[in-house]
């Protein structure tokens, strides 16, 4: 591991002063559980790390009245333990809860399990030059692939290990983005990028920009939403799938209905066939069977990952059925 210095800035604005035009030489820090675990394995060399815990005011949980707002410095045990988050945002405090261990979400915040690089071990290996490191190929694609994408990957077939992300996404949620040029706010689905856009990157986050702020719209009423994970050994683990649903129920019929599924994809995948197969019609056990297999006809697994196409259509199968 090399040695860096860390730097500890005391406002946002003091951040994008730092790293403009720095490029890789400057790392931004959260809770640090993602970030150190790169630098202490060469996956990364910064110069220095810019430790985002040393600005006051980014850890909150604030109710207003078009809904509900996160700073991305707030911890993952807050999100797991708030009232407010688990009475209205059940899905959101379903995720949070899932992530890691106690000790971890401790640690983990809400804006760095946003934006976590990949768990795919040719990239943590400091010895393989992949495409996400600047070399010429994929070695998951035809390698060992068991946890790799079967959705969206092509040029590159991580998935993105964010529990958050999926939950949020059903949720509508937006986030604030502090860049030189001020601040910009955009729906979470639109932070995230796929291989064949930029294989270097998961998001649309320049160097020199920080991840503010999370928002989410108010609850219609009615309106349900859950979170569901499958891991492979124990409590440590990142999500093999998760799937992330929020629905308005009335009779037993879904009037609205958003399905985003994790670990199957580069990105957090949002299932729009199946929604739509579903919205508006009376819910049965054949109708939500049939929604989850059209949705994931366009699968494409590797050869060690079929049975993830399966474990995703249970997955996506119980969540549906459970906000009944």
């Amino acid at each position: 591991m090399t040695n860096f210095k860390i730097a500890e800035p005391q406002t946002i604005d003091q951040v994008t002063s730092l790293t403009i035009d720095k490029k890789d030489k400057y790392k931004l820090m959260a809770g640090g559980t993602d970030l150190l675990a790169e630098i202490k394995d060469e996956i990364i060399e910064p110069e220095v790390v810019v430790d985002l815990k040393s600005i006051p005011d980014l850890s909150y949980i604030k109710k207003e009245k078009n809904g509900v707002r996160i700073g991305a410095l707030t911890s993952l045990a807050r999100l797991a333990e708030d009232t407010l988050i688990k009475n209205e945002y059940p899905a959101l405090h379903e995720a949070a809860n899932s992530v890691a261990s106690p000790q971890l979400r401790n640690m983990g915040t809400a804006g760095g399990n946003l934006c976590q690089r990949p768990r795919c071990w040719y990239y943590r290996d400091p010895q393989v030059k992949c495409r996400k490191k600047g070399g010429g190929r994929c070695f998951a694609f035809r390698g060992k692939n068991k946890y790799h994408a079967i959705l969206g990957g092509g040029l590159c077939y991580i998935v993105h290990p964010s529990d958050l992300a999926p939950a949020l996404i059903a949720l509508d949620a937006e986030i604030s983005i502090n860049s030189p040029k001020g601040n910009t706010t955009i729906p979470l689905t639109n932070f995230y990028t796929l291989p064949k856009i930029n294989v270097r990157k998961e998001n649309i986050l320049a160097p020199n920009e920080v991840l503010r702020e999370i928002k989410i719209p108010l609850i219609k009423k009615e309106e349900k939403s859950t979170y569901s994970k499958f891991i492979e050994r124990g409590t440590w683990d990142f999500a093999i799938v998760s799937a992330a649903v929020k629905g308005t129920v009335s009779g037993g019929i879904f009037r609205d209905i958003t399905i985003v599924l994790g670990g199957v994809a580069p990105v957090p995948w949002r299932l729009t066939k199946a929604e739509n197969i579903i919205k508006g019609k009376k819910i049965t056990e054949d109708l939500v069977r049939k929604a989850t297999r059209e949705a994931l006809k366009e699968a494409k697994p590797l050869e060690e990952n079929g049975y993830k196409k399966e474990l995703a259509e249970i997955v996506l199968y119980r969540a549906v059925l459970s906000l009944l």
